[in-house]
């Protein structure tokens, strides 16, 4: 996707100067900044400290870790081992990053140890590239339900769209997921115009996702993370797509806290709710999300300060609640399958079912 006209990924690797690159996140929408990792603790920390986030982009991230943990493991399988479980540590709740270590361990496993820095560098680029190119896929499916929404409307009145979080570009290697069908939509001539919930407390939406929107030109417009269900009650959504960080093999979904009550008011008003995800999402082992998937949770001072820019153009924190009251900081919720219309795939649309899900998967989503 584009910066300023300029095409990015991600994350991607410098094998010359032996770094993982990435943009830092933590900076956007006030600065752009590539970040270089040397060493997989630097990864872990990258991961679990949200220089990174959204499920492909830690595990295409945590791939490239695993190439770096490859040259400090020296040829020592309890070395190599032990760094890829503190990769998979960071962050628990996103299944990717936990697919892609173990992808890569695998790889690794029947291989002498003189092999290995070329095999995970490899690895990494094969994962970092079927991440873009499923979320490429994903966008091309998704697609037909944007346009059959416009050809139900009058004129040429824009097909409103509400997500959550950021699942766009920045939270994978390139597209997203709930944004490609979006920007598919929108290269295609088809009007859009996109509802962004700000997200609190990290503020993905207000932040990432309104950035990458501008940036591609797409129209939008940041809410209040408690706007959408008004939004719904008056007809200025039409339809609802939303990321996931892990998504069981009965179609329950594990996504930024404050998904699961978007689910509820578009359940409410009748307004399909679609969930954008490759198959690395897909947690094939697990099938009661609300009892399997843990739920990540985070430092409270994510909920008591935030940061913003000041009018004179620096960059400040700000203390939001008052100071004696402790605060609690889940970060996700799941939406149990019932209340999923279907989830867009890079291998196409299906109900949020076992039956169904296994159908378009028939090897439990390996090719």
């Amino acid at each position: 996707m584009h910066v300023e006209g300029h095409p990015y990924r991600t994350v991607w690797s410098d094998p010359e100067q032996a770094v993982v690159r990435i943009i830092d996140q933590r900076k956007i929408p006030w600065e752009f900044e590539v970040e270089d990792l040397s060493s997989a603790q630097e990864v872990a920390t990258a991961i679990r400290d949200m220089h990174v986030r959204g499920a492909g982009c830690i595990g295409a991230t945590a791939a490239y870790g695993m190439w770096l943990a490859a040259r400090q493991a020296e040829g020592s399988p309890e070395r190599l081992a032990e760094l890829a479980s503190a990769l998979v540590e960071t962050r628990p709740t996103a299944r990717n990053l936990g697919w892609a270590v173990e992808r890569q361990l695998e790889a690794l496993r029947d291989l002498p140890p003189d092999k290995w820095v070329e095999a995970s560098l490899a690895g990494a680029e094969a994962i970092a590239d079927e991440d873009a190119s499923w979320c490429k896929r994903i966008g091309q499916h998704g697609l037909p339900l944007l346009s059959a929404i416009h050809e139900q409307k009058p004129g040429n009145e824009p097909v409103q769209v509400l997500t959550h979080c950021n699942a766009g570009w920045l939270a994978f290697t390139d597209w997203g997921s709930a944004t490609a069908p979006i920007y598919a939509a929108h290269r295609a001539g088809i009007p859009i115009h996109v509802w962004v919930d700000e997200t609190r407390p990290r503020n993905q939406g207000a932040r990432l996702t309104a950035w990458e929107l501008q940036n591609e030109g797409v129209p939008h417009t940041v809410i209040v993370d408690n706007a959408g269900g008004h939004l719904m009650q008056h007809d200025q959504v039409d339809i609802v797509i939303t990321g996931t960080d892990r998504t069981t093999c009965s179609g329950d979904v594990a996504n930024k806290i404050g998904t699961y009550l978007k689910a509820l008011a578009a359940h409410d008003n009748d307004i399909p709710f679609y969930v954008a995800l490759p198959s690395s999402t897909f947690d094939w082992e697990c099938r009661d999300g609300m009892g399997d998937i843990p739920i990540e949770e985070r430092n409270g001072d994510e909920v008591s300060i935030v940061e913003g820019r000041t009018n004179k153009g620096g960059l400040e924190e700000v203390h939001l609640v008052n100071p004696d009251s402790p605060t609690s900081n889940y970060a996700f919720d799941v939406t149990p399958a019932r209340l999923v219309t279907g989830l867009i795939t890079e291998r196409g649309i299906c109900d949020a079912t076992e039956q169904a899900i296994a159908t378009l998967f028939p090897s439990t989503g390996r090719k």
